[in-house]
């Protein structure tokens, strides 16, 4: 150590003080790019889990969003249906438009869940997601307690909190959407026929009332040339 360090005059002293300083700044900045990276690298990880936390939250709250009622998926389209009911029964078709309105809604907020689980979930949740998505291709009503509990456990997990038990949580179906859009839809529709056909009966009356004042009005200027003839004629 005493051999690095030259204390016999003051140029050497300097010039070790000087080695020291700029020695000791490069491993301080060595140090802080480091620590820099270290930095970012985790910053860009927490911002990674905290978006995929994110998704697969509002996919659980989509999928896992009610408890009773019908907690399968219809994937049916409402052309589908159409096939097997005649086109002469309107009221058939309206209650099956409102209702086919709902489970549309409610299969394409589905599709959409499965969709970010396929993307961002684990192994066992892309499986589950991609059994489902098939299911629902080939036609058939498709269950989601399964990708519903394996969602659950995993949030629970990734936030650090306790598993929730299993035995006392019934079963969780997809989340129910309102369908009121298309019967407004339809009402408004109604209210704009009827009042093309109200602007039509009411022009239909306009002409009417002007055919009528000019047939008095033709009527009124015969009666006056009559009269001016008659008393022309009158000695």
């Amino acid at each position: 150590m005493r051999s690095m360090l030259d204390f016999s005059s003051w140029s050497t002293v300097l010039t070790t003080l000087l080695s020291l300083i700029v020695v000791s700044l490069v491993f301080v900045g060595i140090r802080l790019v480091f620590m820099q990276t270290f930095q970012r690298r985790r910053e860009r990880e927490n911002r990674q889990i905290n978006e995929r936390l994110k998704v697969l939250i509002a996919a659980y709250k989509t999928l896992g969003g009610s408890f009773t009622g019908v907690l399968t998926v219809d994937p049916a389209h409402l052309r589908d249906q159409r096939r097997d009911v005649d086109a002469d029964e309107d009221g058939e078709m309206d209650a099956m438009a409102s209702a086919s309105e709902r489970r549309r809604r409610i299969r394409d907020a589905v599709e959409a869940a499965l969709s970010d689980v396929i993307l961002l979930g684990t192994e066992e949740q892309v499986r589950l997601a991609a059994l489902a998505a098939n299911e629902m291709v080939a036609g058939r009503n498709v269950e989601v307690a399964p990708l519903v509990i394996s969602l659950r456990d995993f949030i629970r997990q990734a936030l650090d909190l306790t598993p929730a038990p299993a035995d006392l949580i019934p079963n969780q179906g997809p989340l129910r959407v309102s369908a009121g859009g298309a019967g407004a839809r339809r009402g408004g529709g109604a209210e704009a026929r009827g009042g093309r056909g109200g602007g039509g009966g009411g022009a239909g009356g306009g002409g009417g009332a002007g055919m009528g004042i000019g047939m008095g009005v033709g009527a009124g200027g015969s009666s006056v040339m009559t009269g001016s003839g008659s008393s022309s004629s009158t000695p």
